[in-house]
């Protein structure tokens, strides 16, 4: 998310907390429902930085979650019923959501399927290969682990150079700020090299952490036999396809289904765009999922679903559950829709 949406969202949520009015908009704005969009559960670590601490959520608030669900008479959908849902034009007496999780972390395994299992939650697993492998990047946790490390930061990034002390918590903030815009201005070889050159100024194992923070092919595989799961593709490197040519995009979303199906014997129906904004994916991504034939694909694109959707299966979007709003009262407030209204300025279908 850019900074500039980010204040955009920050500020509307300001806004609805203190007037309430999303309870009113809710009946206009709410939709069908949503797919909750989920990257890691698990317990806060008390770091004071901690750059990617918005991907994450404790197992408790998870909990709250699907217990304020169930309270509010809110349906959990697996992602083919929701589909099949938006394709019969049908409008459900209830409220859904499905519950999406991005990458294939460890601890959806460790923290987040106990807690699903509890509330018999339904739920997607959007599995990027090359984690599985240790073969892939997990470049922003790299960029973390390498700010924590060095004392000072001099690099080049295109023609921007960003250089000075990174000894306090506050100067690895702005160096971790100015380095991550940059590399997100730029494509995808400058991001790695320029996160490698990090790293091994650091010292950073990135195999070593990639390994430490996903799931290998036998925890993906056990996880693709669980009753309540969903497997889906999420690239083989997780790159932004939209920055890579044609043939190379596509062959990121075939071969990772291909390889999720070598190794857990499954074949995904739904796709999920790394890093998923406008700027990520765009219309050739949704033709080429669509003439890949995956069912669905996500982005992160926020906003309600509607039934215009059912003509837009390949460029649906999500509403982040993330560690930037751990509260009911949050969560209320994006799932009444109205906060995307203002966002997407009206339109229900951004794609």
């Amino acid at each position: 998310m850019s900074v500039w949406r980010n204040r955009v969202v920050h500020a509307g949520m300001r806004f609805f907390r203190a007037t309430g009015a999303h309870r009113l908009a809710a009946p206009f704005t709410q939709g069908l429902g949503a797919l909750l969009m989920f990257h890691r559960v698990r317990p806060d670590t008390g770091a004071a930085f901690a750059p990617n601490a918005g991907l994450e959520i404790t197992p408790a608030f998870l909990d709250s979650v699907l217990t304020h669900l169930r309270a509010e008479g809110v349906d959990i959908l697996a992602l083919d019923e929701a589909v099949a849902l938006l394709r019969r034009g049908e409008t459900p007496s209830r409220p859904f959501v499905v519950l999406t999780f991005d990458d294939g972390y460890r601890d959806l395994a460790d923290h987040a399927l106990p807690i699903l299992e509890r509330h018999d939650a339904p739920f997607v697993a959007y599995v990027t290969a090359g984690f599985a492998d240790q073969s892939a990047r997990l470049w922003w946790l790299e960029l973390e682990e390498a700010i924590a490390r060095l004392p000072q930061v001099d690099i080049l990034i295109g023609e921007k150079r960003v250089a000075g002390a990174c000894g306090t918590t506050q100067e690895k903030r702005a160096r971790h700020a100015a380095i991550y815009w940059a590399l997100r201005q730029g494509g995808e070889a400058q991001l790695l090299d320029v996160v490698a050159t990090l790293g091994a100024q650091a010292r950073v194992d990135a195999r070593a952490l990639t390994a430490q923070a996903c799931l290998d092919w036998r925890g993906v595989a056990a996880l693709a036999r669980h009753g309540l799961a969903t497997i889906g593709a999420h690239s083989l490197t997780h790159p932004r396809l939209a920055r890579l040519d044609p043939s190379a995009a596509r062959r990121e979303m075939s071969e990772s289904r291909a390889r999720i199906e070598e190794m857990t014997g499954v074949r995904p129906r739904h796709f999920c765009y790394p890093v998923g904004d406008p700027g990520s994916a765009g219309p050739r991504e949704f033709a080429l999922a669509a003439d890949l034939g995956f069912e669905s694909a996500v982005t992160t694109r926020p906003g309600m679903l509607f039934p215009a959707h059912r003509d837009h299966l390949h460029a649906l979007p999500r509403l982040s559950v993330n560690g930037g709003y751990q509260s009911l009262s949050a969560l209320d407030i994006l799932l009444s829709g109205a906060p995307f209204a203002l966002l997407n300025r009206g339109r229900r279908v951004a794609a």
